[in-house]
């Protein structure tokens, strides 16, 4: 049964041993053509067949065998380079898509015909890959199968080879323990005097790096106590780009904790010109941007102080996100506190907030523990 020809109103499917399908019709040249691979699916086998009856009723059909030889002048190289080329991507992502091509793609596939590119090819290749590297093998993964996924759109392949479950799924980020607010204290003292407030902002706004760096004296308004969001900075190839926030939400006003208000000002008039445009951070000459790397180096002094190795710098966003939730903030209000295009982002952090559940039921031990009198009245339950 699994070989019985299906028999339609133009063409056949049949379904092999493998479980795949194949497809066939008779050509306007009055000779049967079998699709040039097989499909995991019924319905992406008629799918083939319908774009070949739309080539034959509009008159531009010409055997599938000639369109993939003709298509085979089309290398993977020249095609994943147009395809990096014609998309709008931020310029740290496009170097590190680059990176990802030159690395891990054009030593394999790079000189190959895209429509030669077959399934084992790709698995062969991602056996192969270093397997102490998920999240990278990952993402080289994703980017190929992006690639050929246009290229099958464009009708430049059939259908795309890479068929490996999962593999473009990077595993689960690291767990991140946010730092409590003494260790916060402790990494601020220890800091630079002119770097302290690079800390505060990252934590207790929730600032990423990029955002804080490309701050300017225009973007802080002390009376009403903001911070501006308008624009972020990035490092490619050694050189610092400016551009938009990481989404469209990363154009946000920022409330600045009143405690951290004070220091705040005080950085603006000891370490910060006079002019409207000055970074609030610049490098030692006090006019281009101070290099991410720069502000690490004093951090890892300042985070061993706090005897907290295992924190980033971008930890520190992490953390303020996670103390705004501690107060209550809803999901929309966290949304637009860190910029967040989706609340699933923000949810994360409430998740993390909820682990104060434990110390919520050491308290309610600590009540048990002792008989309740008028000064510590049972709350009242709501209606």
């Amino acid at each position: 049964m699994a070989n019985k020809p299906n028999k339609r109103g133009f063409g056949h499917l049949r379904r092999l041993p493998s479980k795949r399908w194949q497809a066939s019709y008779v050509g306007p040249d009055l000779a049967r053509h079998n699709s040039p691979t097989t499909f995991a699916t019924k319905g992406d086998a008629e799918a083939w067949l319908g774009a070949e009856r739309t080539l034959v009723a509009s008159g531009r059909w010409e055997s599938p065998v000639s369109r993939t030889q003709t298509r085979t002048a089309s290398s993977f190289s020249s095609y994943a380079r147009r395809w990096l080329d014609d998309r709008p991507l931020k310029p740290r992502t496009k170097d590190g898509y680059e990176h990802l091509l030159e690395r891990y793609l054009l030593p394999v596939f790079g000189d190959r015909p895209l429509a030669s590119i077959t399934p084992s090819q790709v698995r062969v290749w991602w056996a192969g890959l270093n397997r102490s590297t998920p999240t990278v093998n990952a993402r080289a993964y994703a980017l190929l199968k992006a690639v050929l996924n246009t290229a099958v759109a464009d009708e430049e392949i059939f259908a795309n080879p890479c068929r490996i479950k999962s593999a473009s799924n990077a595993p689960r980020a690291r767990e991140i323990r946010p730092a409590t607010v003494a260790e916060l204290d402790t990494i601020v003292a220890t800091l630079p005097e002119h770097r302290r407030a690079i800390a505060l902002l990252c934590s207790w706004c929730a600032l990423r790096i990029g955002e804080v760096l490309e701050l300017r004296r225009k973007d802080v308004d002390l009376t009403r106590g903001t911070v501006r969001v308008d624009r972020s900075l990035a490092w490619v190839k050694g050189r610092p780009v400016v551009g938009a926030p990481k989404s469209a939400a990363g154009r946000r006003t920022v409330a600045i904790p009143p405690h951290v208000v004070p220091a705040i000002s005080a950085h603006l008039a000891g370490h910060v010109g006079r002019g409207k445009e000055s970074l609030l951070f610049p490098a030692r000459d006090g006019r281009s941007h101070l290099q991410p790397t720069v502000f690490n180096d004093a951090f890892r002094k300042a985070k061993l102080a706090a005897a907290r190795e295992d924190l980033r710098v971008h930890d520190l966003r992490h953390t303020g996100a996670t103390l705004a939730a501690m107060t209550g903030a809803t999901l929309a209000e966290l949304q637009q506190r860190l910029g967040h295009s989706s609340v699933g982002a923000a949810l994360r952090y409430q998740h993390a907030a909820a682990g104060r559940d434990a110390q919520i039921a050491a308290a309610l031990s600590l009540l048990a523990a002792g008989p309740l009198d008028e000064t510590h009245p049972l709350p009242t339950a709501p209606d």
